[in-house]
Protein backbone atom coordinates (compact mmCIF):
# COMPACT_ATOMS: atom_id res chain seq x y z
CA UNK A 1 0.00 0.00 0.00
CA UNK A 2 2.84 2.54 0.84
CA UNK A 3 4.14 2.36 -2.68
CA UNK A 4 1.17 3.23 -4.27
CA UNK A 5 0.17 6.36 -1.54
CA UNK A 6 3.78 7.41 -2.40
CA UNK A 7 4.49 7.18 -5.93
CA UNK A 8 3.61 10.59 -8.08
CA UNK A 9 2.76 8.27 -11.37
CA UNK A 10 -0.02 5.35 -11.34
CA UNK A 11 1.96 2.06 -11.41
CA UNK A 12 1.11 -0.77 -13.62
CA UNK A 13 1.01 -4.28 -11.82
CA UNK A 14 4.22 -4.99 -13.83
CA UNK A 15 5.85 -2.23 -12.87
CA UNK A 16 4.67 -3.28 -8.81
CA UNK A 17 5.86 -6.60 -9.49
CA UNK A 18 9.47 -5.39 -10.45
CA UNK A 19 9.24 -2.12 -7.86
CA UNK A 20 8.74 -5.07 -4.78
CA UNK A 21 10.75 -7.85 -6.65
CA UNK A 22 7.47 -10.06 -6.08
CA UNK A 23 7.13 -13.56 -7.05
CA UNK A 24 3.92 -13.17 -7.69
CA UNK A 25 2.05 -13.24 -10.92
CA UNK A 26 -0.27 -10.52 -12.83
CA UNK A 27 -3.05 -12.48 -11.77
CA UNK A 28 -2.40 -12.37 -8.04
CA UNK A 29 -1.47 -8.71 -7.92
CA UNK A 30 -4.79 -7.74 -9.41
CA UNK A 31 -6.95 -10.24 -6.90
CA UNK A 32 -4.92 -8.28 -3.98
CA UNK A 33 -5.52 -4.70 -5.09
CA UNK A 34 -9.35 -5.29 -4.62
CA UNK A 35 -8.02 -6.22 -1.10
CA UNK A 36 -6.48 -2.90 -1.07
CA UNK A 37 -8.97 -1.15 -2.24
CA UNK A 38 -11.30 -2.30 0.66
CA UNK A 39 -8.55 -1.90 3.14
CA UNK A 40 -7.83 1.72 1.88
CA UNK A 41 -11.47 2.80 2.94
CA UNK A 42 -11.41 1.28 6.03
CA UNK A 43 -7.88 2.08 7.07
CA UNK A 44 -8.18 6.23 6.21
CA UNK A 45 -12.06 6.42 6.57
CA UNK A 46 -12.91 7.33 3.10
CA UNK A 47 -10.01 9.97 2.92
CA UNK A 48 -7.89 7.85 0.53
CA UNK A 49 -9.18 5.48 -2.11
CA UNK A 50 -7.35 3.19 -4.47
CA UNK A 51 -7.81 5.13 -8.04
CA UNK A 52 -7.56 3.22 -11.29
CA UNK A 53 -6.35 4.45 -14.88
CA UNK A 54 -8.46 2.20 -16.98
CA UNK A 55 -6.66 -0.01 -19.74
CA UNK A 56 -6.47 1.63 -23.01
CA UNK A 57 -6.11 0.17 -26.85
CA UNK A 58 -3.06 1.54 -28.35
CA UNK A 59 -4.91 0.76 -31.70
CA UNK A 60 -7.83 2.37 -31.66
CA UNK A 61 -7.81 4.97 -28.53
CA UNK A 62 -11.06 2.75 -26.95
CA UNK A 63 -11.32 2.80 -22.90
CA UNK A 64 -11.83 -0.13 -20.75
CA UNK A 65 -14.02 1.94 -18.42
CA UNK A 66 -16.15 -0.45 -17.21
CA UNK A 67 -14.41 -3.06 -15.97
CA UNK A 68 -15.94 -4.35 -12.69
CA UNK A 69 -12.38 -6.12 -11.66
CA UNK A 70 -8.94 -4.73 -12.18
CA UNK A 71 -7.45 -6.45 -14.92
CA UNK A 72 -6.02 -5.91 -18.15
CA UNK A 73 -8.30 -7.12 -21.55
CA UNK A 74 -6.61 -9.24 -24.00
CA UNK A 75 -8.07 -7.72 -27.12
CA UNK A 76 -9.88 -4.20 -27.84
CA UNK A 77 -14.12 -4.92 -28.55
CA UNK A 78 -14.07 -2.15 -31.12
CA UNK A 79 -10.74 -3.39 -33.22
CA UNK A 80 -10.09 -6.52 -32.18
CA UNK A 81 -5.90 -5.22 -31.26
CA UNK A 82 -4.46 -7.09 -28.53
CA UNK A 83 -2.22 -3.82 -28.26
CA UNK A 84 -3.99 -2.63 -24.81
CA UNK A 85 -1.96 -0.76 -22.14
CA UNK A 86 -2.36 -2.04 -18.97
CA UNK A 87 -4.29 -0.14 -15.96
CA UNK A 88 -2.50 1.84 -13.16
CA UNK A 89 -2.98 2.61 -9.92
CA UNK A 90 -2.16 5.06 -7.29
CA UNK A 91 -3.97 5.44 -3.68
CA UNK A 92 -4.89 9.01 -3.33
CA UNK A 93 -6.56 12.02 -1.35
CA UNK A 94 -10.72 11.51 -1.98
CA UNK A 95 -11.61 14.98 -1.68
CA UNK A 96 -13.42 14.30 1.34
CA UNK A 97 -11.32 15.79 4.33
Amino acid sequence: MELLIKTENPLTVEEMITLLNLKATPKEVYEHLEHIAKSVKRTYKNERVLIMIPPTCRSCGYVFKDLEKPRKPSKCPRCKSERISPPAFKIESSGRA
